[in-house]
């Protein structure tokens, strides 16, 4: 039978919203919270320093190395391996911390490590250990001492090198770079109303016209960036999200097709077979495990 998906929230009563953890005594409280499917409203970087598991992130797994780095974007579906032993640090922090500044949101809007346009960003870092290790603890460090007015600026200039160090790091790595411009911003902006609004629009034209320009134009801007069209963007949306609904949870198919936007479920069942080829149910069954 499928399970719920687990949603975490930020631990209330720290004093700053970002924390770091280790993974061995985290994974011996919580290993059945962890190898569920669960997705969390925060940001999670999770530093991988002994084993070799396979870490999943909606239904993409992640070969794992020693000293490699997964970067995994809120309301992400993620899924811990529960065969292979492994340990190391994860890293937890919200927007609500990291955001001070109109550039701030900017700057976590277009970073490569939580909105890699094709994969799921992994960054190896044998070569960069130490300086990872030493803002590690100086996060660890600082959020032990006790609150003061200086405290959240330091916390968030240390996190700020890890996201740099490991953008730079990460453009190293078999990373496909996307020119910045006119086309990419339309892009990252289309994606993030899509994000918002998926689940009761689907049409094309509404999208371009929230952003004031016509449907060719977002055409083209996506045709150039990603290869597809507006279209199959909004419809891989949507298909991640009934995947995860029927692979993660007990709901029905007609629930879900009512919270997915659709009028009827016999549309959704069409909508999705044109997709996937295979009915809900079907593809429910193929995943139980």
């Amino acid at each position: 039978m499928s399970q719920d998906i687990l949603k975490y929230d930020f631990k209330e009563g720290l004093p700053q919203e970002i924390e770091i953890l280790e993974m061995g005594p985290l994974y011996a409280e919580f290993e059945q919270e962890l190898t569920t499917p669960h997705r969390a409203e925060f940001y999670q970087i999770l530093w991988f320093q002994k084993g070799n598991p396979t870490h999943k992130v909606d239904f993409i797994g992640i070969d794992v190395v020693p000293n490699s780095v997964v970067f995994v974007n809120k309301n992400s579906v993620q899924q811990f391996d529960d065969k292979i032993p492994f340990d190391g640090k994860v890293l937890l922090f919200t927007a609500n911390f990291f955001c001070k500044e109109e550039s701030d949101i900017a700057f976590l809007k277009s970073s490569i490590l939580f909105n890699d346009l094709f994969s799921i960003p992994k960054v190896d870092i044998p070569l960069i250990t130490n300086l990872f290790e030493g803002l590690f603890n100086a996060i660890q460090h600082e959020s032990s001492r006790p609150k003061d007015d200086y405290q959240a600026d330091v916390l968030r200039n240390y996190l700020r090198n890890i996201l740099l160090i490991s953008e730079r790091e990460r453009r190293t790595q078999d990373f496909t770079e996307v020119k910045k411009g006119a086309d990419l911003d339309l892009v990252m902006q289309f994606k993030e109303l899509l994000e918002h609004q998926f689940n009761h629009e689907k049409s094309v034209v509404s999208y371009a016209n929230q952003m004031h320009i016509t449907k060719k134009r977002l055409n083209g801007a996506t045709s150039k960036i990603l290869g597809l069209t507006p279209k199959k963007i909004i419809d891989d949306r949507i298909m991640l999200e009934s995947k995860r609904l029927l692979a993660h949870t007990r709901e029905s198919v007609k629930e879900i097709s009512f919270s997915l936007g659709f009028d009827e479920p016999t549309n959704f069942v069409k909508y999705f077979r044109k997709h996937n080829l295979s009915t809900p149910l079907e593809f429910r069954d193929s995943v139980l495990f």
